[in-house]
């Protein structure tokens, strides 16, 4: 009996801890449903090795309530004394869809850093056209964040 109860509780605790961590990421940040940001990649690295880098599961750090992965300690520290600096624009999603209105899901392999910000992209083509008019689609998108980063992704498909 009590085996039973305390593999219950375990689960129970397991389980709570992970619908915490999916729930702390808020809406303002493209993470998987256990609170992972940049699908795992170091977003230091962008910066540092001008390349998407599969961050080390082992070396990870929070902010704003999404868990960024680092390829290395130096990462890490980076981020950590300036996670602003570091974190993706939109909270990592589409650059383009947020210039539209939208949230969509940013690829960590679509990417661009233009004036010391890292910007993401939901596919080839979409990166083709933000990228034939970025200055415009970056202005867009920063007016339209301010109003769209406290909705979920769900209520702007249907607005």
């Amino acid at each position: 009996m009590f085996k039973v109860l305390k593999t219950t509780l375990a689960g129970v605790a397991l389980s709570a801890a992970l619908l915490t961590s999916a729930l702390a990421a808020g809406v303002d940040v493209n993470a998987t449903t256990t609170g992972l940001a940049l699908r795992g990649y170091d977003p230091v690295a962008y910066f540092t090795k001008g390349a998407p880098t599969p961050g080390d599961f082992q070396i990870t750090a929070e902010h704003n309530g999404a868990t960024y992965r680092f390829a290395n300690e130096e990462n890490k520290a980076l981020f950590v004394a300036n996670p602003d600096a570091y974190a993706p624009a939109y909270g990592g999603y589409c650059a383009f869809g947020t210039a539209m209105g939208f949230k969509f899901d940013g690829d960590p392999e679509l990417w661009r850093i233009v004036d010391n910000k890292l910007y993401l992209n939901l596919a080839p083509g979409i990166q083709e056209r933000w990228e034939a008019d970025r200055a415009n689609l970056i202005t867009a998108a920063n007016e339209k964040w301010d109003t769209i980063s406290d909705k979920t992704p769900e209520e702007l498909q249907t607005q």
